[in-house]
């Protein structure tokens, strides 16, 4: 059929919308007329009912009807410019006799110019952006795919211009008619996150990010082509049904039927890239008051999912224990999507924040002191909200994360109290017991982990009354492997708050229940290396120049003599490996095995830097003989070298120095770590004097 009775036809069928009409064949026969038709006139005509067919536009399928309209002028230009460039370097096939050129004998300017020329006042400015959007998007594939363009710059340059012109006149039309998340703004959406990637940055500079901001925003997290206000969970407990013990979620039901059309939707499936976009405009936007009404409609989001998440029948397993309550179909295919969907929300969010926590850092308004702890507060909120994801990834995952929870805490830590008003509208509701619920505890987790950070800044008072009785339900419950996270999140809390400096009368008051806690799970519940940390923090909290020294002298060699004494009727059996042994037993040093005994020893060994030196010279002497009493030749050698090494690699000042140095080569030192004492140097003695018992003093306290 010739091109103008074909265009007749096809112009015939745009006008009027059918239950049974083809839209794929309309589509389709719509790019072929772009590419074979020679009048610009009829390519402009095209276009311009293209862009305002009731077959297309009275019934769109959301964001997909202006994505298949892209990508025809995709197409199109597509074709053209590689029939052109054949042409240009002389590959083109001959022409059969009468057969029409691609492009219909247009060059890609005068073709260019017809194809825009019919996004007129006839089609409202957001769908002009569709075709425009093609037409770039186009070029700048060919480029990035190595082909030289060079002939086309000024052209791309042109349509570039069009584009952003386009898209600020479109936001203005949004703005004014309240259609942010309607189709008009989500079409706005679609185009720039496939053709942002093709502007300048000169031409990115030009775009109106203050209105395109809210769009994005809307469109991405609450609109019907994004995330849905995190709605969408709401019926999905009425598709989970009880098997027994366990728990069911058909793939043929409604609500995983809708998960999967959620997943499927252009924006959501292309949410990274937009996410960029979005933190790019955040980092743009003129008016700083923009971001903060961003960040309410962010925390909104992020507590509507975690209020969506607590209703359905899946919040109450524990992630460890998906095993064991979870039908095969559930736990290898419907919650696995469900889980996908929400960590795309995880990200989104995430790379939102961190151009938020950017734009923070640079900004005069931002980091005020009125803007600053507010937006590092609300960060920190919506982080919470999202920790249920979060922490069945783990929070050091990913390094965007890292960077906005990190952030965040250091602006609000340089505000005592901000600080102190946030973290007790984080406190868990019921202090000092352990929730059933999990999300509770997961979100006791987040407020423990937080928490940390800010015992430095925060008052005497809420160290104790909020810190301290947070952590102590759970300083014991590391019996249960589900609970180990938490677990030590309680006892880097505890450790944080007893190290503050003005937590000494909070230290001397709660250093007794701590240490009967430490010595209670350690080894079974606490890892060798925790134990040492633990311990090793201790000792430097008690040792001068520490206020609570000055109060309590003796703290250090009574926490000394406990560990002693364990260890000298500690079990020598070589412990289980840890999580950490097992993850380095393939490397080419591997930890090796050690008894209690062993860890005890290198736990006194660990405390030597910090002892005063009357106390040093006391420790050296019966740590060498604690040493001497490991029967196993590999674990004692170990100990030996951990014993060496804290002697002569500087953790020492040079006063300990001097005095560990006189031991070793003067007082038998030497003898006593290398040679277990067998070679022991004569002490001269008076005729009945007794010989000298290396035995810890008496403790005061």
């Amino acid at each position: 059929m010739p091109a103008d009775r074909l265009l007749s036809t096809l112009l015939r069928s745009l006008q009027t919308y059918t239950d049974q009409q083809d839209t794929p064949r309309i589509l389709g026969t719509a790019s072929s007329l772009l590419t074979s038709l020679g009048n610009p006139h009829n390519l402009s005509l095209l276009t311009s009912h293209l862009l305002t067919a009731p077959a297309l536009w009275d019934r769109p399928d959301g964001v997909r009807t202006p994505l298949r309209l892209l990508s025809v002028f995709h197409t199109a230009v597509t074709a053209v410019i590689n029939h052109q460039n054949d042409v240009r370097w002389g590959k083109a096939p001959e022409l059969l006799p009468g057969q029409t050129p691609v492009g219909g004998g247009l060059s890609l300017d005068d073709w260019v110019r017809a194809v825009v020329a019919g996004a007129d006042e006839r089609s409202q400015r957001w769908k002009h952006l569709v075709t425009l959007g093609g037409l770039l998007v186009a070029i700048g594939s060919l480029e990035e795919q190595g082909m030289e363009l060079y002939w086309a710059s000024g052209m791309k340059r042109r349509v570039e211009t069009a584009l952003v012109r386009a898209t600020n006149l479109a936001l203005v039309e949004v703005r004014e008619r309240s259609q942010a998340d309607g189709l008009e703004g989500q079409t706005i959406v679609l185009v720039l996150n496939h053709a942002f990637g093709c502007l300048s940055d000169a031409e990115k500079a030009l775009l109106d990010y203050d209105l395109l901001l809210p769009v994005l925003i809307g469109t991405a997290f609450f609109s019907n082509e994004g995330f849905q206000s995190a709605y969408f969970m709401g019926g999905l407990n009425l598709d989970i049904k009880m098997n027994g013990a366990k728990l069911d979620w058909d793939a043929r039901s409604s609500s995983f039927r809708q998960v999967e059309a959620i997943m499927a939707r252009p924006l959501v499936s292309s949410m990274g890239p937009l996410s960029r976009i979005i933190a790019h405009a955040v980092e743009n936007v003129r008016d700083p008051w923009v971001i903060q009404a961003m960040m309410d409609d962010l925390a909104s989001f992020a507590r509507a999912l975690t209020t969506q998440w607590r209703q359905i029948n899946f919040s109450e397993i524990d992630p460890a224990e998906e095993n064991m309550y979870l039908e095969e179909e559930a736990l290898h295919k419907t919650v696995p999507l469900l889980w996908k969907l929400l960590k795309a929300a995880l990200f989104a969010t995430t790379i939102t924040l961190r151009g938020v926590l950017i734009r923070t850092l640079g900004d005069k308004t931002l980091a005020g002191d009125a803007a600053a702890p507010v937006i590092a507060s609300q960060t920190l909120q919506t982080l919470r909200h999202m920790y249920f994801i979060t922490s069945r990834l783990g929070p050091a995952s990913f390094s965007q994360h890292t960077f906005v929870y990190l952030t965040a805490i250091d602006i609000l830590s340089a505000y005592p109290m901000h600080a102190d008003k946030f973290l007790k509208s984080l406190a868990p509701p019921q202090l000092g017991q352990i929730p059933r619920h999990p999300l509770d505890r997961i979100l006791d987790l987040y407020f423990l982990n937080t928490a940390e950070h800010f015992s430095l800044v925060l008052s005497t008072a809420t160290n104790e009354d909020l810190l301290v009785a947070s952590a102590v339900p759970y300083l014991a419950a590391g019996g249960n492997h589900n609970m180990l996270p938490i677990f030590e999140a309680a006892h880097s809390v505890m450790l944080a708050v007893l190290s503050a400096p003005q937590s000494a009368e909070i230290t001397a008051k709660h250093l007794p229940f701590y240490i009967d806690a430490l010595f209670s799970v350690f080894p079974h519940n606490l890892s060798p290396r925790q134990f040492r940390l633990a311990f090793k923090t201790l000792m430097r909290v008690t040792a001068p120049p520490s206020a609570i020294s000055a109060s309590h002298p003796d703290l250090s060699a009574t926490l000394m003599e406990l560990v002693y004494y364990r260890a000298l009727n500690a079990p020598t059996q070589p412990l289980p490996p840890d999580e950490t042994t097992l993850a380095l037993q393939g490397s080419d040093a591997p930890p090796p095995a050690l008894s209690e005994q062993a860890v005890l020893t290198l736990t006194l060994l660990d405390a030597l830097p910090f002892l005063p030196i009357p106390l040093l010279e006391e420790w050296m002497p019966l740590c060498a003989e604690l040493l001497n009493q490991i029967d196993d030749s590999a674990m004692r050698e170990t100990v030996r070298a951990r014993y060496w090494e804290v002697l002569v690699s500087g953790e020492m000042d040079s006063e300990r120095s001097g005095s560990a140095v006189a031991w070793w080569g003067t007082r038998g030192g030497r003898d006593m770590v290398l040679f277990g004492g067998e070679m022991e140097q004569q002490e001269h003695m008076m005729s009945g004097a007794l010989p000298a018992e290396h035995t810890p003093r008496e403790s005061k306290l």
